[in-house]
């Protein structure tokens, strides 16, 4: 699978729960981008920005644990399981530290992370994301899987990428999707994370003010919490704030202005 100078390869890691799915691309020091929080979501999220990114970087996009087609188990919960993931991650790569770029739920995680495992981030970038304050979420706590339109609406729209196989990566994830208890199993992320007193438990911000690791808010200009960019940058000793001209899917929405933005603090 290539795009126009870097190869991306898709690739499995057989970690505790069971296999997780990731993209690999470029050379360089390592960077792990973590996806949203839809079940249609993913690695493959990043796809577009892995051209730009991988000019200079590792790239490693991972499925969070939950998520298809990826393994889960049964009882996970949410906050906790997924930061312990990217060690976990980390570990079976052999990474002793990487980057950590998120987005959306994925950048709650990576502040989560930067705060519980300074020495495993090397820097740190939280995209746009209601983690601040842990705001409430009704439609997560009222979760209901999507119809396979939805799916292959969303799988299309993110894997235009000269050379890659969509068509394989939604058979595989509406596969995984339909195997029996994945959505039980899903529902049950989507609850822990909707809870009131979980959001407020692992809000970060609390935790900002304790972040170590050279870190950037990236917002998008037109996202609804992109009032909270500031405030989190305040919050946390010596950090950056940038807002692009974008909504809260940067990566998607402008893939080389989001991935640009992020090599020009990685440097």
């Amino acid at each position: 699978m290539a795009t126009e100078t870097i190869t991306i390869t898709c690739k499995s890691v057989d970690l505790s729960h069971g296999i997780t799915r990731y993209y690999e691309g470029g050379n360089g020091p390592p960077v792990i981008l973590l996806h949203g929080s839809g079940i249609e979501q993913g690695g493959a999220d990043f796809l577009r920005c892995m051209d730009v990114l991988g000019r200079e970087l590792r790239v490693l996009a991972p499925d969070f644990v939950g998520w298809p087609p990826s393994d889960s188990f049964s009882e996970m919960a949410s906050f906790p399981y997924l930061v312990d993931f990217i060690r976990e991650f980390q570990d079976a790569l052999g990474l002793a530290s990487s980057h950590v770029v998120g987005v959306s739920m994925g950048g709650w995680i990576a502040g989560l992370f930067a705060y519980e495992s300074p020495q495993r981030v090397d820097k740190v970038v939280v995209g746009g994301n209601p983690g601040l304050h842990g705001s409430p979420n009704r439609r997560m706590a009222q979760w209901q899987p999507p119809t396979d339109e939805t799916v292959r609406e969303w799988v299309e729209s993110v894997t235009q990428v000269p050379g890659f196989d969509g068509a394989t990566l939604l058979a595989e994830k509406l596969a995984k999707m339909h195997e029996p208890g994945v959505a039980d199993s899903f529902a049950r992320i989507m609850r822990h994370m909707a809870d009131d007193a979980n959001r407020k438990r692992y809000a970060l911000d609390r935790r900002l003010p304790h972040v170590k690791v050279p870190a950037l808010f990236l917002w998008g200009q037109h996202d609804n919490n992109v009032e909270q960019a500031a405030e989190c940058q305040q919050l946390t000793p010596g950090s950056q704030v940038k807002i692009l001209e974008a909504g809260h899917r940067m990566h998607i929405e402008d893939a080389a202005l989001f991935s640009n933005a992020i090599l020009e603090f990685l440097r």
